[in-house]
């Protein structure tokens, strides 16, 4: 099973595949997709589209987990970070692909067993997991490694 896992954001979409095969996952690839920052929000949000739509196609995964929004005292990058999903969510559902959406306190409590744990915590917690030598790198993408963990530990026995 190869799950996309995606930290969204109209900035910076970060995003991980990660393999669960026999009981054992492994991190394939992740990164983080950047948009010019004084760029327009629908031009963020189309280019948002087809780079994870291209994404998808080039990697085949087999499930998309993405972060849930939650609340942010900045009313209006809540609102951008809610258009960036839709723009995520509407990108696998052209592609079919079953949709799971994870709240940072899912993650954190999947990775650490601790809904308030900090995020140096969840870092180290996915390069223990995964045998990894670094924290995968930037933040964002770490995070995107960490929603496909949270997605293969919620879901154990569809793997």
């Amino acid at each position: 099973m190869k799950v996309l896992g995606i930290d969204p954001g109209t900035g910076r979409v970060g995003w991980a595949f990660v393999s669960h095969e026999k009981g054992i996952d492994s991190l394939i690839e992740c990164g983080c997709f950047e948009t010019k920052v004084n760029s327009e929000l629908p031009d963020r949000l189309q280019k948002i589209y087809i780079f994870l739509k291209e994404l998808i196609k080039e990697n085949k995964p087999d499930v998309l987990a993405v972060e849930s929004l939650f609340f942010a005292t900045n009313v209006k990058t809540a609102f951008d970070v809610g258009a960036a999903r839709g723009v995520i969510l509407l990108a696998g559902q052209e592609a079919g692909l079953p949709i799971f959406q994870y709240t940072p306190l899912q993650v954190k409590s999947s990775l650490t067993g601790y809904g308030k744990a900090e995020k140096n915590q969840i870092q180290f917690m996915v390069t223990k997991i995964l045998h990894l030598q670094e924290i995968p790198k930037p933040d964002d993408a770490a995070d995107a490694v960490a929603i496909s963990l949270t997605h293969i530990f919620h879901h154990p026995h569809k793997m």
